[in-house]
């Protein structure tokens, strides 16, 4: 049992330290490095509990799609932190009343909280044995959660369609497609057949210059 404890400390600081460095980094390059590091040793975690599943999830979702994406934005939005940075002292004392509201909520909850001895006999339903751990987990997300489950969805999809409608600017140079324009279009508007008598060119109608 020494190997496991021994692993599971290992992963638990490495990933407490990199959350830290996360927030603490000035480099937001770098802040996104220490993320993948943290998603990876949370990897080690679910896979020390049985979950490796979850353990591959963390692995291809937010290392492999997540993170990786957010790395590249950074490194292609080129954005001026100095710029950015100038109206920090103007917010300073708003950050700093949201900050000590939100460092009492989290005393409050650290100073209250009780673990219950009676925790682990409030499962009713039996854990499967004879089933693997993603078919275990597919059994309880999609019969027992499946109202938690559809909700987290909904949650999503609202934030997708707030970001979609934050973000969207409509360009009056941009050029965009009308269907109706295109299908009622007829070979008289589609190309002008004209006849060019031999050895001579044709003269353009904007330009007035002879196209041979």
């Amino acid at each position: 049992m020494i190997f496991p404890a021994l692993f599971f400390y290992l992963f638990a600081g490495v990933c407490v330290a990199c959350a830290v460095m996360v927030i603490a980094s000035r480099n937001p390059v770098h802040s996104v490095l220490f993320l993948i590091l943290a998603f990876v040793n949370a990897s080690g975690l679910f896979i020390l509990m049985g979950a490796e599943f979850l353990a591959m999830l963390l692995i291809v979702v937010y290392v492999g799609a997540v993170a990786v994406l957010f790395l590249f934005v950074i490194m292609m939005l080129d954005v001026d932190f100095a710029q950015l940075r100038e109206g920090f002292i103007q917010y300073l004392p708003v950050g700093l009343l949201v900050g000590a509201i939100f460092l009492a909520e989290l005393l409050l909850v650290a100073g209250g909280w009780v673990m219950n001895p009676n925790a682990g006999k409030a499962i009713t339903a039996a854990i499967p044995t004879n089933v693997s751990n993603t078919e275990a987990l597919g059994l309880v997300l999609y019969t027992t959660y499946i109202h938690y489950f559809q909700l987290a969805g909904l949650v999503l999809l609202v934030a997708m369609i707030g970001a979609i409608v934050l973000t969207l600017r409509h360009r009056g140079y941009v050029k965009r497609q009308d269907i109706n324009v295109q299908n009622a279009r007829t070979k008289t508007m589609a190309m002008d057949v004209r006849k060019v008598p031999v050895g001579q060119g044709l003269q353009d109608s904007d330009s007035g210059n002879w196209i041979k």
